[in-house]
């Protein structure tokens, strides 16, 4: 069987960050439909679903465990580290060497697997949350990189990073995705994801419709009305058309959105709408 990587999975995968209570805290309001989500998800051929062991905390990882285990052989799970959530479910950073060991073995433990198929670094946060912070990562993706030679962790990615951080922890072990905030809107790693690219790794949007203005928001309802599709279908179409190294994990603790969602792959948007879309750049 060929090794579960980044670069053999489908394009669409799945975010279980919805799956948590209200604020991605506390328990679904739903149990029995999150695990019909994910059991949905991968029979509609979702083999990469994104979590973290911070989501709850711990609830999306357990909620998955009970849906799909035993999990399908194709299937990776990705999760991230580098937070943890407060008694009020507040997001706190939990960056340092030993804090994120821990959180790797509460992964492996919620999980209920050996070993973590993709773990990534959460660097940045910025003042909203979903920038880079300037900065060395090296001690903290070091510590990552020892659990992977302990065999804790298959493969080492990176979220909310600069194109700096990436070579600095490439320097250190083979990072196989990074995921950072990227739509129609917000282009800052345009160059990233061509270096990503032209290395072989896959590059992982978050936020499909974060950060838009009114105006930006009004220009793709246009559009998505013109295509008999929702804006978020647009949103997502437009991203797997941007760059052949670029992977979804949209969310949605819904079945029926989860649908939606996952359509978003069969929509080919024509040359004259991808146009139109590029010039919503601010």
């Amino acid at each position: 069987m060929t090794e579960k990587n980044m670069s053999t999975v489908n394009r669409m995968g799945y975010g279980a960050m919805q799956l948590a209570g209200p604020g991605v805290f506390g328990p679904p309001k739903d149990r029995d439909e999150a695990i019909a989500v994910l059991r949905t998800a991968v029979e509609l051929g979702v083999d990469h679903i994104d979590t973290a062991d911070f989501y709850g905390p711990h609830v999306t990882n357990q909620v998955i465990r009970a849906a799909l285990t035993p999990y399908p052989q194709d299937l990776l799970i990705v999760t991230k580290v580098g937070a943890l959530r407060d008694e009020t479910g507040a997001w706190l950073h939990a960056r340092e060497p030993e804090q994120l060991t821990a959180q790797v073995h509460d992964n492996l433990r919620n999980l209920g697997v050996d070993a973590l198929d993709v773990v990534n670094l959460r660097v940045g946060g910025g003042s909203d949350g979903h920038t880079p912070v300037p900065g060395s990562i090296a001690d903290k993706f070091g510590a990552l990189a020892e659990l992977r030679e302990q065999g804790l962790i298959r493969h080492l990615g990176l979220s909310v990073v600069s194109a700096e951080q990436v070579a600095e922890a490439q320097a250190i072990a083979p990072v196989v995705t990074v995921q950072n905030w990227y739509n129609i809107a917000h282009r800052g790693d345009e160059q990233l994801i061509a270096t990503l690219s032209e290395q072989g790794i896959s590059y992982v949007p978050f936020w499909p419709l974060g950060g838009f203005s009114p105006l930006q928001s009004a220009t793709l309802d246009a559009v998505a009305a013109k295509l008999d599709a929702t804006p978020k279908q647009v949103a997502l179409a437009w991203l797997l058309q941007r760059s052949p190294n670029i992977l979804l994990i949209p969310g949605t603790s819904s079945v029926a959105h989860l649908r939606e969602n996952m359509a978003a792959a069969d929509l080919e948007l024509p040359a004259a709408v991808v146009e139109e879309l590029d010039a919503v750049q601010a």
